[in-house]
């Protein structure tokens, strides 16, 4: 398989993904006369889905451009296992709809969490190994990475992973503190600060324990 057509079927699944988790927005049924403060009071109604759909679309987006970098920019070459582990991404990637759906509606379980949770757990396990066979895989060529920026790139994917771990935790105690941890998990990564500053607090912590 040429690289060209693994980085349009990723645009093609995350595309459509994308699509299908502004399916969850319906507008609220109401018999009788609608004025605009009932419209308004239904539509309030509908916040935890929205603010979940902002989550995954977030979430979606720095997960495309991990697996861009990974696929395109890293790799100079694809093998059938690249594919392969591109497949259980994908497979992971798919469900973030209904994971999102689930966590939308039942913010307040601590299942939807879980599941939540678990499925970016998964796709973070995906994203890793198929970063580790590029980089060091015999079979694949790859470009020069720099140690900095291969540390940036595995705090990004580490960082929700770590996020979702304790969130799964934390919804045991307060399912809204998980659904926020699980919510700064994505705003981490919209940042390249928060890469720095990890960076930047591993090097002192070297520096501390080298002294």
């Amino acid at each position: 398989m040429k690289q060209s057509r693994l980085d349009s079927l990723s645009d093609g699944i995350f595309a459509i993904i994308l699509t299908l988790m502004t399916f969850e927005f319906k507008i609220p049924f109401m018999a009788g006369m609608v004025n605009d403060e009932k419209l308004w009071t239904a539509l309030t109604t509908l916040w935890p889905v929205f603010l979940s759909f902002i989550l995954s679309f977030a979430l979606l987006f720095t997960y495309w451009h991990a697996h861009h970098y990974i696929v395109s920019v890293y790799a100079k070459s694809v093998d059938r296992r690249l594919t392969s582990i591109n497949a259980i991404f994908f497979f992971f990637i798919s469900l973030i709809p209904f994971s999102t759906s689930l966590i939308g509606t039942y913010s307040q379980t601590k299942l939807a969490i879980i599941i939540y949770a678990l499925n970016v757990l998964a796709i973070g396990f995906s994203l890793l190994w198929m970063r580790s066979y590029v980089l060091t895989s015999g079979h694949i060529d790859h470009a020069f990475v720099l140690v900095s920026e291969k540390r940036r790139g595995f705090i990004r994917v580490i960082a929700p992973m770590t996020f979702a771990v304790i969130a799964i935790i934390a919804c045991f105690y307060s399912t809204w503190f998980a659904f926020l941890l699980l919510t700064l998990a994505t705003i981490f990564n919209l940042f390249s600060r928060s890469t720095r500053f990890v960076n930047w607090l591993i090097k002192k912590t070297k520096e501390e324990i080298a002294g």
